[in-house]
């Protein structure tokens, strides 16, 4: 008898973990071949994995004997559930680690009024349904309380976040401005309905005190503990590119064991996870180890699997009846007209259009994750569901998930407007820059280049209450050869590698100054790299700011200034890049060229030493020099920048009335500014037009210098530039689209760099010998022809 007791035990354990493996592999192969066929038709990946277990699950192949006594083992139940358990507590630390809360906090009325106006109209049709669900669907037996009509309510206005978001990132449009709002109004409903289950649990056990001591005792010892173990594990082995798994271990482990405290409480813990996921040290190679390992983990693995469950679930075999079909049909209009009819009514009071409110309805509908818990083990405690009314719920949310999203990617196609690029250029923000978010993608080929790039980004974000999104992308050339016979694993052990296929060295030097500079400007930039070859190497960069939406695009020169203070060219593959970057932008370009190295006023050490910069804006007429413009209003608001506007002008437009000013420059010397008001009558209207109106904003009310120079042609303007070489450690000048203006066409007879346009090339010169980088600006071009016209 012991023996064989002992041999049921072992396959009670053994059979349940076997068949679960087995199903997860399954649902892997069999998602990842529905996933190829409708992603020719824009279906995204969560429709996919879900029918993926439609197909495996009792609707499909488990009908078959053998598979169903395989898959369905007496304890399967408790094995699923615990593995539930951990692939939420990963997947919302994820969310919670990736959430963008800079957003939510500047458009937290917009996001609430979205996210709760939608849910309180589902709510509402949630609580005349709750009636219907008792009469027809549960047992008799079953009396009808508050509990009840609360979790019918919550399960109604329920939106899916972990759905909302995968679909977002799968279609592309969670970096726009629709699908941000989107995503956060998802989250915002999700943690509500979750709080609000949480609270509904407690009341009705009357445990809350106890129950909310286990809260705080799982909760409070993560936050402590992360706060100072990340800040340990940042300074622990700093030639490490990323923590080691035993690292990560530890830190997962920690998470683990708070979630399971609260869940004894009998809470459910995605609410802990996401908090602590969200108050998660985001600086440091410690966040940049998790959102490196847990991203591709989630995404390819917990994700995928945690869909197909959902859909593994879906028994069809209760659809023979017509009754319980009318009622699924009942649930899916109610829950899809109450979302729809709900969102559309704020949208309408937020002055949204009608189309972005249609497709912020679809998606808000979307289902399939803390909804599960309303209708399943995490209720047992105050709800007892009969068979029939939980598969039914279970089929209502699986099929809402199935309409809805190949809606949203139909949508998607339909109105391609919605989501398209549009803020490619920060002319846009020239009346209020502080109102508008910049997102900035920032490329860097190795730690050379870091410094300049990182001065450029810190002076762009202006005052420190204004929003920005920086992005760093490391471009590495893949060569069609490795050159060592190191292999990849052990290239990863070593601690000063030079391998430049894949970084080497140069990532840790550029991780440890991006730490570096979010520690001194509290600007925290997302770090990703590049691998290609060089023919293909502008379109990754192309590709990213796209998916972005970025604003702007920063690039580092390929020259270097040595210590005798001439430029010396770096890779032919840099300059190679650049230019096609700068044909195919689908955004504005800065580049930014470092010089000036041995001055004090050395412009790369903006965020380091505290000294005041002197920035000079050159000003000759074109769109480009408007976006350099556009650039510098935002630069001006810079505490540690001094901004003047230098204007170019004819001599023949000096007969004008002119202002004398005192402008102070390092306390050193006067020097006279002549401000030409009269002069706006006179070159391009458009020019004319916009410095007027940067002149009231900003030179008006004395943020910025403004300065006018006339010079007759190229040899007057070098002089001219001579003149100011020294005043300054940043230039910043458009790189052309001036068309054949006398004041600048003389340059071009010794240009060198034609990627810098006629006066930046001068500027970058070695034999123009000036003390301050340059920063060259390109606007965003919008078709081939004006490429031409440069």
């Amino acid at each position: 008898m012991e023996a064989t007791h002992k041999f049921v035990c072992q396959d009670d354990l053994v059979n349940p973990l076997s068949s679960m493996g087995m199903q997860v592999a399954c649902i892997l192969v069999i998602s990842h071949f529905f996933h190829i066929l409708l992603k020719a038709l824009g279906q995204p990946g969560p429709i996919a994995q879900i029918l993926a277990g439609l197909v495996l699950g009792p609707s499909g192949l488990s009908n078959i004997t053998e598979i169903k006594e395989f898959f369905f083992q007496a304890s399967a139940a408790e094995y699923y559930e615990m593995f539930g358990f951990f692939c939420r507590i990963l997947f919302m630390f994820l969310f919670g680690l990736e959430m963008d809360f800079a957003y939510v906090r500047r458009n937290l009325r917009v996001v609430c009024i979205v996210a709760y106006g939608g849910a309180f109209v589902a709510s509402f049709f949630g609580l005349v349904a709750s009636f219907f669900v008792y009469k027809h669907l549960l047992a008799e037996n079953v009396k009808l309380n508050a509990s009840f009509v609360f979790c019918t309510m919550l399960f109604v206005s329920y939106t899916s976040s972990p759905v909302v978001n995968r679909l977002a990132a799968e279609l592309r449009f969670a970096t726009s401005d629709i699908g941000r709002l989107a995503t956060s109004s998802a989250m915002v409903v999700e943690l509500t309905c979750l709080l609000v289950f949480n609270l509904i649990i407690a009341f009705t056990k009357l445990t809350a005190l106890r129950d909310g001591f286990f809260i705080l005792l799982g909760l409070v010892p993560i936050l402590f503990a992360f706060k100072y173990l990340a800040v340990w594990l940042n300074k622990r082995n700093r030639k490490q590119k990323y923590l080691r798994n035993p690292e990560v271990l530890l830190i997962l482990s920690i998470l683990i064991a708070g979630s399971m405290l609260i869940e004894m409480a009998m809470f459910n813990s995605v609410i802990a996870c996401f908090v602590a996921g969200l108050a998660f040290p985001k600086e440091g190679k410690t966040a940049r180890t998790l959102l490196h390992k847990l991203t591709y983990s989630v995404h390819n693995f917990v994700l995928p699997v945690y869909f197909g469950y959902i859909g593994f679930q879906f028994d069809a075999s209760h659809l023979k009846s017509l009754t319980n079909i009318l009622y699924i049909v009942i649930l899916v209009l109610l829950s899809l007209g109450s979302k729809i009819s709900g969102t559309l009514a704020v949208c309408h009071y937020l002055k949204i259009p009608l189309k972005e409110g249609v497709f912020l309805g679809f998606v808000l509908n979307l289902k399939g994750h803390a909804d599960l818990l309303f209708v399943g083990s995490a209720s047992k405690a105050i709800i007892t569901w009969n068979p029939t009314a939980y598969n039914l719920l279970l089929m209502t949310i699986v099929i809402n998930t199935v309409i809805s999203g190949p809606v949203v990617a139909l949508l998607m196609r339909k109105e391609e407007k919605l989501f398209t690029h549009t803020h490619t250029s920060l002319g846009f923000g020239l009346e209020s820059p502080d109102q508008n978010e910049l997102r900035l993608l920032a490329c860097v080929y190795g730690p050379r280049h870091i410094s300049a790039i990182l001065s450029v980004i810190a002076t762009l974000r202006g005052t420190q209450t204004a929003s920005i999104m920086p992005y760093m992308t490391h471009l590495i050339e893949l060569n069609q050869k490795r050159r060592t016979n190191v292999s990849y694993h052990e290239l990863e052990a070593e601690e000063m590698s030079d391998e430049e296929d894949y970084g080497g060295n140069d990532v840790l030097e550029i991780h440890a100054a991006v730490d570096t500079f979010t520690a001194e400007t509290q600007i925290l930039i997302n770090l990703n790299k590049a691998v290609s070859t060089l023919s293909n190497l502008h379109e990754e960069v192309c590709n990213t700011a796209e998916d972005l939406r970025a604003t702007i695009i920063l690039l580092p020169f390929h020259k270097h200034q040595r210590i005798d203070g001439k430029m010396e060219s770096g890779k032919d593959a840099v300059r190679t890049t650049n230019q096609k970057i700068l044909r195919h932008a689908p955004s504005s370009v800065g580049m930014i060229v470092e010089k000036g190295l041995a001055g004090a006023l050395g412009f790369s050490q903006l965020f380091t030493v505290d000294i005041m910069q002197h920035v000079a804006t050159l000003f000759f007429g074109g769109p480009d020099d408007r976006e350099a413009i556009a650039w510098s209003t935002r630069i001006a608001n810079h505490p540690r920048v001094n901004l003047t506007v230098i204007r170019f002008l004819p001599t023949e437009s000096s007969n004008s009335r002119n202002m004398k000013v005192e402008n102070e420059i390092g306390g050193n010397s006067d020097i006279e500014v002549y401000m030409a008001l009269s002069s706006l009558e006179t070159g391009n209207d458009i020019d004319n037009a916009f410095l007027n109106d940067f002149y009231n904003g900003y030179v008006a009310s004395g943020k910025v210098g403004y300065v006018e120079k006339q010079v007759n042609n190229g040899a007057e303007t070098v002089a001219a530039l001579r003149d100011i070489g020294d005043l300054y450690s940043l230039f910043i000048v458009g790189r052309g689209g001036r068309g054949h203006s006398p004041l600048t066409t003389e340059l071009s007879d010794w240009e060198e760099c034609p990627e810098l346009g006629t006066v930046g090339d001068l500027l970058a010169s070695s034999d123009f010998n000036i003390n301050g980088s340059i920063l060259v600006v390109q606007q965003h071009r919008n078709s081939k022809k004006e490429l031409i016209d440069d």
